[in-house]
């Protein structure tokens, strides 16, 4: 649903399975304007260890992320701001109005047309 949503343009996505992957992808673009990362990853690494890996590389620290919790945990809302993360979003929540705040934080048109 999301990837359908944010494929619709203007946003180029790109999709990883896990946490490694995510970071592999992202340091093969580290240009990337956003990243949307679930705090609950399968393969051991967590959506908040990508994080906090990304923070740790120059090229990747000013990336923004959106982390996505079906928990909303404290504790993984405390360490989502705490490694600066953009926008923290509980599920469930609708795909549109998530592509609407994504949109606001980039600063593209599409956000002002809803």
């Amino acid at each position: 649903m999301i990837e359908m949503q944010f494929g619709q343009g203007p946003f180029v996505v790109s999709t990883a399975l896990d946490g490694p992957s995510g970071l592999a992808l992202l340091r093969a673009h580290p240009d990337a304007a956003l990243v949307l990362v679930d705090v609950n990853l399968p393969g051991g690494v967590s959506g908040l260890d990508v994080i906090e890996e990304a923070r740790r590389e120059p090229a990747l620290a000013r990336v923004p992320f959106v982390v996505l919790t079906a928990t909303g945990h404290q504790t993984h809302l405390d360490r989502a701001r705490a490694l600066g993360a953009a926008a923290v979003v509980t599920k469930p929540f609708s795909p549109h109005k998530l592509y609407l705040q994504v949109c606001a934080l980039v600063g593209e048109p599409a956000a002002a047309e809803a």
